[in-house]
């Protein structure tokens, strides 16, 4: 990309998100068969899912639930009637060749969805969130793997007719970072209200962006291009920044934006097309003859809404307020869905600060080294109030509680138990140290006198070479006190 940043600055980006969302249902949208991950290809599949004729689909009622606590916790308009349309298209992946959806009578309407970025609070509204049903999968098999250079392509339908919501916002959004914590707290939410898994590695969430530009100070939008295949919130964010970039080049040459369909590429970092673009009218929708309107009673949605969960931002604020989190500690417990734990733990006897950091730095690393969720992680809240606890009786060092930690998380016992037994527990007596620090001086007198001429920063080698004789166990407070203790003149060592 070539536009220069005074150039760039002439456009104003306007992009709008839609986020599909893969309910966690025990069948699908409109059959019985089930939604499992995995088994083998085409045998999670019934006439229905298979659209053969005579088949007649049944609304799933859990789906319907579950995308009217969405619609809620979004803030929008729960429709008193709304219907299940035909969209039709031809995809080999599809095999009625129509997809379920809702299309002018959703079942939830005018939400909107607050965001924070570097440049403060922001408000994106969200136009509608809607049912459908997902397609199947085709995998293209050769060394490209996608349909272009494939030797051939299979077709699994077991995904076919799992329920879907999509969340389709407003084009509120001005730039990657906004789009990213767009998509990163509407997956807090639905995690919080636990109606999917919402991974977007796997798939169960998926977003596409449609990102055009206009002169800065103009308010009609510029023409579109629709990107797919980001699977991160990263990957969003990467997209992003270059369709801006590509499209501010065309304009700035003179050339037209097409309205398309682009494909993001994650290892090369650019898009491509993928199809042209269709319309509204290439779908010709109309009204599924099979399926009677949706209208839900007030007493239910009343229920449903009175049932609604603490919402991330309402976690958040909590979780500073009561507990005295900075900010950025809470919306990383709530993020990562281990806030239940730490509450856990704070009851438990954990200072809550430490007990934050532990989550969120030690506990997500391991984690994310293993591909696990943080949320399976297998610790106990007492046994993590333990941990903290050794630490700031002086019982372990933070570099040994790490190592602790890998032990309890494998199933070894309680920390205490654990350092115990590995002979991991911190020397903090004086007299136990006093050889040891008197060795140091001795062996490394140079360092030594460093200090005593004013080079305070020469006591790492001290403090390294007395951990070094006691294989990590000294406790560095300590050895740091006796060592500036002799080296004032108490006692040199010598």
């Amino acid at each position: 990309m070539t536009a220069l940043p005074e150039q760039a600055s002439r456009y104003e980006a306007v992009i709008g998100l839609e986020v599909h969302v893969e309910l966690n249902t025990r069948t699908k949208m409109f059959c019985g068969c089930a939604t499992d991950f995995g088994g083998q290809p085409n045998s999670r599949t019934c006439p229905v899912c298979l659209g053969q004729p005579g088949s007649l689909p049944v609304v799933n009622r859990r789906a319907v639930e579950s995308a009217i606590r969405l619609g809620l916790a979004l803030g929008c308009d729960i429709a008193p009637v709304s219907q299940f349309h035909r969209k039709n298209y031809f995809y080999p992946d599809m095999p009625k060749n129509y997809q379920i959806s809702q299309y002018d009578v959703p079942i939830c309407l005018r939400g909107s969805l607050t965001i924070t970025t570097a440049a403060g609070e922001h408000r994106v509204g969200i136009t509608r969130v809607h049912m459908e049903e997902d397609t199947g999968k085709s995998l293209h098999v050769g060394t490209s793997g996608r349909i272009h250079g494939a030797d051939y392509s299979l077709v699994d339908y077991n995904r076919a007719g799992i329920p879907l919501l999509e969340v389709v916002s407003e084009p509120d959004i001005r730039s990657a970072a906004q789009a990213q914590s767009y998509l990163s707290e509407l997956r807090a939410v639905v995690l919080a209200l636990g109606i999917s898994d919402a991974k977007l590695e796997e798939g169960s969430m998926r977003c596409d962006a449609n990102i055009s530009l206009r002169p800065v100070g103009h308010t009609v939008f510029g023409t579109r291009a629709e990107v797919k295949n980001m699977n991160s919130i990263r990957s969003l964010g990467r997209a992003i920044d270059y369709e801006i970039a590509r499209q501010t080049d065309l304009l700035i040459a003179g050339e037209p934006v097409v309205q398309e369909t682009r494909h993001w590429n994650e290892d090369a970092g650019t898009t491509s097309t993928l199809r042209v673009k269709e319309t509204t009218e290439d779908y010709r929708y109309f009204p599924d003859p099979d399926l009677i309107p949706i209208t839900p009673a007030a007493a239910q949605v009343d229920a449903l809404r009175a049932a609604l969960p603490e919402l991330p931002a309402a976690q958040r604020a909590r979780l500073a307020q009561d507990h005295g989190l900075p900010r950025e500690q809470a919306a990383t417990l709530v993020a990562v869905g281990l806030a239940p734990l730490f509450e856990r733990a704070v009851a438990a006897g954990a200072a809550p600060v430490d007990a934050a950091n532990w989550l969120n730095n030690e506990v997500v690393g391991w984690a994310n080294e293993r591909g696990a969720d943080p949320t399976g992680v297998p610790l106990a809240p007492g046994d993590l109030a333990e941990l903290t606890a050794c630490v700031a009786d002086g019982t372990l060092s933070k570099k040994l509680a790490r190592e602790v930690l890998d032990a309890v998380l494998a199933g070894e016992g309680s920390p205490r138990a654990v350092a115990a037994e590995r002979g991991l527990v911190q020397i903090s007596d004086t007299g136990a140290l006093t050889a040891a620090v008197d060795a140091a001086l001795r062996e490394h007198a140079d360092a030594a006198q460093r200090v005593r001429d004013g080079n305070d920063k020469a006591i790492g080698a001290l403090v390294g070479a007395v951990m070094k004789a006691t294989r990590g166990k000294a406790n560095p407070a300590l050895v740091n006190q006796l060592l500036r203790e002799r080296l004032s003149g108490v006692d040199d060592g010598r």
